[in-house]
């Protein structure tokens, strides 16, 4: 068995801009201020940043990576035993383990801790850029066949499958070049999720023993997550159809399978035919911000007697169990979600992730864009600044919990509670202005 180390500055000299680009977007929360959401790629319980989508983030230094060879090689060693004893062929493992590589970069790719995360404007900027609505509506066009006997048999709508498609890998033009065995190698040898990683590594060579692609071709991001729509191996395994009937799910080469695979993923995950995932709505002035979460669901006609209207004249859908979000809080555009923008989240759990691919699947499919402004002169608080808020509004009495610079849902509530009992807009969205007031307050 040969094992190789990679420096990252070979690797990067490997790989094209736009990879490393993407890559390195990968560690960390594709959510801005509005939520503290963690992503689920396929079925694995893993946040976020173990996919390609996340917006980019400004990093910190990260701790120097084991550069151990030994240690590399017993531990391919022992994972080689357990996989045998798990029913991996003999065949398989040498296939994957002859010439295995441990390549530091994506260890410090694994421990980048962002302080600044991308607004979400400037993430539905590029995620539902008019080039990549051109580009998908061109893709659509050229695979039009596919795209419709995916829908006809899984009942996702060709846009929302090509959307998920132009999110996750730009429709296949970046869906990474890392070989996914020395990825996932590297991770469970090294990375922070060593658990997760090598049950992904498993179920990357059970895909190697099915057959349905080599080695060399197994290719993807930095954190597992490979071909067109970026699945996880394990996802892979429960979800991914030999659509075009060669006898190999192939997601790499064949849009087929491709659409296939997704749009399973999708009504597998409670896709909903013939409903929408949800609509740009105007809130009514007297609205109450607190809930505008996920977890509060009203039926369509509920809302609308709450004031709750339809910001063009495609009207309200009809949604047994609809939310409101706000992911800018009273400063942007709200929106009005069903079940099927929760089936989007069970594909990427970020609410932004779930937004780009919504409205991206409605210009694909001739809407306008968002009507709405976002406050885009509001810059994002860091890491440290959102910790800082967080530690005051304890002190005031106003729990958020522990304080660890993500906006998550008792964050929220906190500080909703100080803009009510100040006197403000009780949205629950966290800005500079707001951040000096309660320093003046603390004192």
């Amino acid at each position: 068995m040969r094992i190789r180390f990679v420096s990252s500055k070979l690797r990067d000299l490997l790989l094209p801009l736009g990879v490393l680009t993407l890559a390195a977007c990968a560690s960390q929360s594709v959510e801005t201020a509005q939520s503290s959401d963690t992503a689920l790629s396929g079925s694995a319980d893993v946040a976020a940043d173990m996919r390609m989508s996340a917006p980019p983030a400004v990093a910190t230094a990260s701790a120097e990576p084991v550069r151990d060879t030994a240690g590399f090689e017993r531990w391919i060693a022992d994972f080689r035993q357990r996989a045998a004893a798990r029913g991996v062929s003999s065949r398989t493992l040498d296939e994957a383990f002859d010439g295995a590589e441990f390549v530091p970069r994506i260890v410090e790719l694994d421990r980048r801790q962002p302080e600044f995360s991308r607004a979400i404007w400037d993430y539905l900027d590029s995620a539902v850029s008019d080039t990549r609505v051109r580009q998908g509506r061109e893709q659509l066009g050229t695979y039009a066949e596919e795209a419709r006997e995916a829908e006809n048999r899984y009942g996702v709508p060709g846009t929302i499958i090509g959307a998920i498609w132009g999110v996750e890998s730009n429709y296949g033009s970046n869906f990474g070049n890392y070989e996914t065995i020395d990825a996932l190698s590297t991770l469970g040898y090294d990375g922070r999720r060593t658990g997760f990683a090598e049950e992904q590594l498993y179920a990357a060579l059970k895909i190697l023993e099915n057959g349905d692609i080599d080695r060399d071709r197994m290719r993807g991001s930095w954190a597992g997550a490979m071909g067109h729509t970026q699945f996880i191996p394990t996802s892979f395994l429960a979800y991914a159809v030999d659509e075009d009937g060669d006898g190999r799910r192939d997601i790499w080469a064949s849009i087929a399978d491709v659409m296939g695979s997704t749009a399973n993923y999708l009504q597998k995950n409670g896709w909903q035919r013939g409903q929408t995932w949800g609509r740009e709505v105007v809130l009514p002035p007297n609205f109450d911000y607190a809930q505008a979460e996920l977890d509060t669901r009203r039926s369509t006609s509920q809302w609308q007697s709450a004031g709750v209207r339809a910001v063009d004249s495609r009207g309200l859908p009809s949604f047994p169990a609809a939310s409101i979000i706000a992911p800018a809080g009273a400063h942007g555009p709200a929106f009005m979600v069903g079940p099927n923008f929760r089936t989007i989240l069970r594909y990427n759990n970020a609410t932004s992730y779930a937004l780009a691919v919504g409205l991206l699947s409605d210009r694909l499919a001739g809407a306008s864009g968002v009507y709405g402004d976002w406050p885009r002169t509001l810059a994002n608080l860091s890491r440290t600044e959102i910790k800082d808020m967080q530690r005051l509004l304890n002190e005031l009495g106003y729990g958020t919990g522990t304080p660890d610079g993500i906006m998550g849902p008792n964050t929220r509530a906190g500080l909703r509670a100080f803009q009510r009992a100040n006197g403000l807009t009780a949205d629950g969205y966290p800005t500079h202005e707001l951040l000096r007031r309660i320093r003046a307050v603390a004192g």
